[in-house]
């Protein structure tokens, strides 16, 4: 008798769900479908974009009979820090603040600066202990990671919102009739 009683709130939750608008959220559809990402063998934050648009990934000098990219993601600096936030009375740290930093623009494979160079910035706060190091750094790992992770989505986005400049042509003004 308990199996149609959780089918029916399971049902009604779904509704309800379903009913406000809710949505997973998909891949960012791009407006282009080739790229190239450089620097092409580093880590880090051109690593996981590469890894995420995988097939639409092309280097940028084409081999032979291959074709260009559309566009290419030049990541132009990726910087770590970690800074003393605070620290108490006898002048040990107690917190720092880590921040992670991208400087990227888009172009096309001609030159042309589709998106000026523009800069993707994170921040999180770490609390320090002297027993816990090993503990802290590997906190301090796992933090780096989400904001890298937190700047690939961001980037997404921004490649995502990216409008194409169309060369169609404007139809002519009609003429006022005399």
């Amino acid at each position: 008798m308990k199996l149609p009683r959780r089918l029916a709130l399971a049902l009604l939750a779904s509704t309800v769900v379903a009913g406000c608008g809710f949505k997973l959220r998909t891949s960012q559809p791009l407006p282009f479908a080739t790229i190239a990402i450089t620097p092409e063998k580093a880590g880090g934050v051109a690593g996981d974009m590469a890894r995420y648009l995988g097939d639409r990934v092309r280097p940028v000098a084409a081999a032979a009979g291959g074709e260009l990219p559309e566009v290419i993601l030049d990541i132009l600096q990726e910087a770590r820090e970690k800074l003393v936030v605070g620290v108490n009375a006898s002048g040990q740290v107690r917190e720092y603040e880590l921040r992670m930093r991208i400087n990227f623009r888009l172009r096309s494979p001609k030159g042309d600066e589709l998106i000026a160079p523009s800069v993707i910035e994170q921040h999180r706060s770490i609390s320090f202990n002297e027993s816990a190091v090993l503990a802290k750094e590997a906190e301090e790992v796992l933090l780096y990671r989400d904001m890298q992770a937190d700047i690939v989505q961001q980037l997404l986005r921004r490649l995502a919102a990216f409008k194409p400049a169309t060369t169609a042509p404007r139809p002519a003004p009609e003429a006022a009739p005399e």
